[in-house]
């Protein structure tokens, strides 16, 4: 029996594949140093660990309701106000296991077929393949390298056609860190206004803007919150990458319709999850803080010594735990693209990287600094020496 053309459409996620590359490279005892997967590299702090536990002996490990539990969707309702000066609801609030699935569920509830979603590139690598599992259509306009990679108003303009459902911000960005302004935000709201796109916000990597301070598009006016699919992650902010808990913000008639979703799918995030993630929110962002501090000393060094290597030019990161720097001079000979690239790289200095190309980017690499400082040391000493060979 044949698959079905929708998941002929849809690619493996190209961080994922490369994980797995340098995974295998381990096993054989081969010493690869990452700088591929998008995860915080310290471990979950112990009170969200011991609430879980709490839960687990006190027998909360039956079925929730498929939103997520009330306490929870209070809790980051409240976050939502003090912390993101969004007003919404705990019944506009949905709790989805991981924000990938929110994201997901978004592109379900609002795309019919031939819809389309711009999704400004280099765009993370899950928008366009869940697009496709939804049956919508999408474009992916060039972001500007000069520019920081930030989404202006007017490139959104130009990109709008009749068919236009809703534009992807992600800011912070995966893979480039770029942060889009407030400035620049009210004049992208202003346009989904004029234009009756919808705004889906990812802001998974919110607790991460090193230079300005993070602002949710939503918070703007309500006249914006109204149009705004506002997704947040325990994830990246208190590092439960594995704990798949986020969430989706929006007005509730688009949070009932998700419920509804999930309750015919996952029917609700794991119970004894959900409780650790109560106690992640009373820390009131001091988790995230420390590793914010410590992410931005390893932004300074990474870029600086980026920039140092000939025939690289790296843009400094405004948020997020990524640089992307451009390779676009060590494409020759044999080396015809991004994709060879990192595979020079992995075979030849022992070093993991995502190419570009899988972020509709190419002649780029993603680099992850989530990772300690003596393995970025070591990772761009091998790749200093990798890249001097080529030369």
């Amino acid at each position: 029996m044949e698959l079905s053309n929708r998941i002929k459409k849809v690619k493996p996620s190209a961080t994922l594949v490369i994980t797995a590359k340098a995974n295998e490279l381990r096993k054989k005892g081969v010493d690869v140093i990452g700088f591929g997967a998008g995860e915080p590299d310290f471990d979950t702090p112990d009170y969200v660990k011991e609430g879980a536990i709490r839960a687990l002996k006190e027998g909360k490990t039956k079925y929730t309701p498929s939103a997520g539990i009330p306490e929870l969707r209070e809790g980051v309702a409240k976050k939502l106000k003090e912390r993101n000066n969004i007003e919404y609801s705990p019944s506009e609030v949905v709790i989805t296991p991981g924000a990938k699935m929110g994201l997901y569920e978004i592109f379900a509830i609002l795309l019919n077929p031939g819809d389309e979603v711009i999704v400004p590139a280099p765009y993370w690598v899950s928008y366009t393949e869940q697009i496709k599992l939804c049956d919508g259509e999408y474009q992916t306009p060039m972001l500007s390298e000069e520019n920081g990679f930030v989404l202006t108003a007017d490139l959104l303009k130009e990109s709008i056609t009749d068919k236009t459902k809703a534009v992807v911000i992600n800011s912070p960005s995966n893979p480039t860190g770029a942060v889009i302004p407030k400035s620049e935000l009210e004049k992208i709201a202003q346009v989904c206004l004029e234009k009756g796109v919808m705004i889906i916000s990812d802001e998974c990597y919110e607790e991460f803007a090193y230079d300005e301070p993070h602002v949710s598009i939503a918070s703007l006016d309500k006249d914006v919150r109204d149009i705004t699919f506002t997704v947040g992650a325990f994830s990246k902010s208190y590092s439960m990458t594995g704990w798949r808990l986020g969430w989706v913000a929006a007005p509730e008639k688009y949070t009932k319709a998700i419920a509804t979703m999930q309750g015919q799918t996952v029917s609700n995030p794991t119970s004894f999850a959900q409780y650790g993630a109560l106690e992640a929110l009373k820390d009131g962002g001091k988790f995230p803080k420390m590793m914010r501090e410590e992410f931005k000393k390893r932004r300074d060094y990474i870029v600086e010594e980026l920039n140092s290597i000939e025939g690289i030019k790296c843009n400094k990161p405004q948020g997020a735990f990524y640089v992307f720097p451009n390779i676009s001079s060590y494409i020759k000979g044999d080396i015809k693209n991004d994709v060879d690239f990192a595979s020079y790289l992995l075979e030849e200095a022992k070093v993991a990287v995502v190419p570009g190309s899988a972020f509709g980017a190419e002649g780029f690499i993603r680099m992850s600094y989530a990772t300690s400082m003596d393995n970025i040391k070591e990772g761009l000493r091998r790749i200093k020496e990798a890249l001097a060979k080529l030369r």
